[in-house]
């Protein structure tokens, strides 16, 4: 009786040892399962601006193709205002698991230097892929009696008050190409700030408003359907998309000198690598097929990858580069957007 007690103790210590064991694997094994299934419910891309504008364009084309390649719904929601710093809050106090995404532009680099509190660390967001670049173009209402650049800058000059110029937002990309025009050329505007580029074609158009330095892909259509005038364009060459129409340095502004705007996909700091690596390497995807390349370049926007590091890095350089430019010219927002 005694040999056979001591062998039930010995397997009741058996059964216990391996029901821990087992416990202890399932834990630490756990993570990296539901790692494993992501994503297992809809995923939210936040876009800092109004519907119909070049972000809005961008985000739910590139939801669209991350849905079919990840398998879960990716709904866009717009949260205009402040230049995307509305928008970029709401993504950094989100949880890191990868189920918040931010499609942002410029204002991520440049907002920090305009706003005096901004609710988050610019540069610990978690880059994931760089997405496109995108020219300006200055636009004007078609009734405005100037039909190129200098003609503009001549009306410019001579008006008592000075033309209003609608932007997205202060240190928004046309705000920031319209301030080193001013400089440039030796002019002032007025400037009209709305939650979208969409919002503010409506308003150019119907004459609220003088002129705008909108992104290609967001004036386009409304040059192509007369109801804009399309002056120049910024960048070191011209689109072949209006191929009639001059750099800003072919029609007389040679020392105004302005690179593209960007359009990138962000998360809150801290979101696993693997899922990060996850959405890059699916972007890169979507970026190289002829259908998304198509629609990008029709619409006036060049494709333009970056993996998470090269993205990092970009953001990190133009963040310094803006800043300079912005502390300069003396831009500044509310402290409270």
């Amino acid at each position: 009786m005694a040999t056979r007690n001591v062998r039930m103790a010995r397997l009741t210590r058996w059964r216990i040892l391996l029901t821990i064991l087992l416990l202890t694997v399932c834990t630490l094994t756990a993570p990296s399962l539901a790692q494993e299934r992501y994503p297992s419910k809809p995923i939210t891309m936040i876009v800092g601006f109004a519907p119909g504008g070049s972000t809005d364009f961008i985000a739910r084309l590139l939801a669209q193709k991350l849905e079919q390649a990840l398998g879960q719904p990716v709904v866009v929601n717009n949260r205009g205002g402040a230049n995307g710093l509305l928008a970029a809050n709401v993504a950094a106090a989100a949880a890191p698991d990868g189920y918040t995404l931010l499609l942002t532009s410029m204002g991520l680099t440049t907002n920090p230097h305009v706003y005096n509190s901004i609710g988050y660390d610019p540069l610990g967001l978690t880059c994931i892929a760089m997405v496109a670049s995108v020219p300006n173009l200055i636009v004007t209402n078609p009734s405005l009696p100037a039909k190129n650049l200098e003609e503009l800058l001549a009306l410019a000059r001579s008006q008592r008050a000075p033309l209003t110029s609608a932007t997205t937002g202060n240190a928004a990309p046309g705000h920031l190409a319209s301030v080193l025009l001013e400089r440039a050329a030796n002019v002032r505007f007025e400037f009209v700030a709305y939650k979208g580029s969409g919002p503010a074609m409506v308003d150019l158009i119907s004459g609220r408003v003088d002129m705008s330095l909108p992104t290609l892909l967001a004036a386009l259509p409304f040059v192509e359907a007369g109801k804009l005038r399309a002056i120049a364009i910024t960048g070191s060459k011209r689109s072949s998309l209006l191929p009639n129409v001059p750099t800003i340095a072919e029609a007389g502004v040679k020392s105004l000198s302005t690179g593209s705007g960007w359009y990138g996909l962000v998360g809150p700091a801290g979101m696993p690598k693997d899922i990060v690596e996850r959405i890059s390497t699916e972007v890169e995807k979507i970026l190289k097929t002829q259908e998304v390349a198509e629609r990008f370049v029709s619409n006036g926007a060049d494709p333009m990858f970056m993996n998470p590091a090269d993205m990092t890095a970009f953001v990190a350089q133009d963040y310094k580069q803006w800043g300079e430019v912005i502390r300069e010219a003396k831009i500044k927002g509310d402290d409270t957007p």
